[in-house]
């Protein structure tokens, strides 16, 4: 079984680092030895143990599992809008607000925030019938969407949430919504990198949500959640309307999750440490309300 550590940028400081897996040794377990690999399709193509979980960690009995999750290095347990005692069950701390102005961002409409907290992976020019870049991956992003894209050439944004982070998720530019997000059913695989290196296609066949947006200087664009293993509910928290950069858009309930943003290519321009630490292979880890890109 491999234990090659996780390793990711950290934005900050711009050392690299080994990011803490909540159950690394499940997830190895589960992808990397063949009994886990016989037993994934009751893991991971239901919803059954993924909801199990769920109801666990909604109920007031998981409150003493809160300690566990808010030790682990990068939960940042100081940040959250109230004390621990305060928080009710698991999810109600795994969905916790953050203080007030603790995640600052650039107002200006020309900059493009990040919409979570989390390990981002950018990209350029990619087609419609193209995968998102993940080694071994097939399936395109008309695939991932569920709908033809068109010719334009696109700019995506993989935004990967652990355990250890903030788990809601927010509006990355002033934005207009006219529809409900489309659910898409599908599997319930971990998005960690141990996952992606077995199942390479888990973004497209993993349970998801797609939101159609449109902004005055981002142009029109596609957000989507992307459920995982033990994410007993993706909430959405607004409906179709105006919607202001860094208004919270909803969360994710318990389990690592992810989102990824579709913009046409040459609507923005990614910063470019993001896309150099994407060519060299690290995932960087980024902040609620940090800078992504500009408009071109």
């Amino acid at each position: 079984m491999s234990k090659k550590p996780i390793e990711l940028i950290d934005r900050k400081s711009g050392e690299v680092v080994q990011e803490s897996v909540m159950g690394c040794g499940a997830l190895r377990f589960a992808y990397e030895t063949l009994l886990g690999k016989c037993l994934s399709g009751l893991l991971f193509n239901t919803s059954g143990l993924s909801r199990l979980m769920g109801a666990y960690y909604d109920s007031a009995l998981s409150k003493r599992n809160i300690p566990e999750l808010a030790a682990i290095p990068g939960c940042a347990p100081e940040e959250a809008e109230f004390p621990l005692e305060h928080y009710k069950s698991f999810n109600d701390f795994f969905c916790r607000r953050l203080k007030e102005g603790i995640r600052p961002f650039d107002p200006a409409s020309e900059v493009l925030s990040s919409p979570a907290d989390g390990r981002i992976s950018v990209f350029e020019g990619l087609k419609s019938t193209d995968a998102v870049p993940v080694k071994g991956a097939r399936r395109s992003l008309n695939d991932l969407c569920c709908e033809e894209l068109g010719e334009a050439e696109y700019a995506v944004a993989v935004i990967r949430l652990a355990p250890v982070d903030y788990h809601r998720f927010h509006f990355p530019c002033d934005c207009v919504q006219s529809s409900l997000p489309q659910k898409v059913p599908g599997k319930y695989h971990s998005v960690n990198p141990i996952a992606l290196a077995v199942c390479p296609d888990v973004f497209v066949e993993n349970t998801r949500q797609v939101t159609l947006l449109e902004s005055e200087k981002f142009g029109t664009f596609r957000y989507l959640e992307v459920g995982a293993f033990g994410v007993g509910s993706i909430i959405q928290y607004k409906g179709p309307g105006k919607h202001l950069k860094q208004a919270e858009k909803g969360c994710f309930k318990f389990g690592g999750s992810t989102v990824i943003l579709i913009f046409e290519n040459d609507r923005l321009k990614w910063n470019a440490d993001l896309l150099q630490h994407t060519a060299d292979g690290y995932e960087t880890l980024i902040r609620l309300g940090e800078t992504l890109a500009i408009v071109r």
